[in-house]
């Protein structure tokens, strides 16, 4: 009986769930297949040559099994230069100015300057919108790159 009440508990707070809270495994890893109409289409769409960039959260663990504490991983939100490519805008890497072609696309890990961008506040994060020659590189694997503590 105590097992169905707790898995009544998992379901309505996977309900209560904001639609980029769902895109995360665990509520720390961003998994791209989770990313829904329901979050895209709650976005606004970025104009001319903008880029909407979710920038990486990063894990709540370390390798050794600590958990960070709320102000590490806020701290570690706001300075983050990685990020995953929501959606592009319909100007963005034209042919006269990007003549070998996009930097990056939708479904990309790219890095970025520190202080490239806009921010804004959505339920559940953070979306940053930055212009489409402020990104430095398309990254394969976030974790990779990334230092381990």
């Amino acid at each position: 009986m105590a097992n169905t009440a707790l898995q009544e508990k998992w379901a309505e707070e996977e309900a209560n769930k904001t639609p980029l809270e769902k895109a995360y495994d665990e509520g720390t890893t961003l998994n791209p297949k989770k990313i829904g109409n329901e979050l895209l289409e709650q976005l606004p769409d970025p104009t001319g040559w903008r880029i909407m960039i979710l920038p990486y959260r990063g894990k709540r663990k370390t390798k050794g099994g600590i958990e960070l504490t709320e102000e590490t991983l806020s701290r570690r939100r706001i300075g983050t230069v990685l990020g995953y490519v929501l959606k592009v805008g319909p100007l963005a890497y034209n042919e006269e100015k990007f003549s070998t072609g996009p930097w990056c696309e939708e479904g990309d890990w790219v890095l970025f300057g520190r202080y490239a961008g806009s921010r804004f506040q959505i339920e559940g994060g953070e979306i940053k919108i930055l212009n489409d020659d402020e990104i430095i590189a398309r990254v394969p694997d976030p974790e990779a790159i990334l230092h381990q503590l």
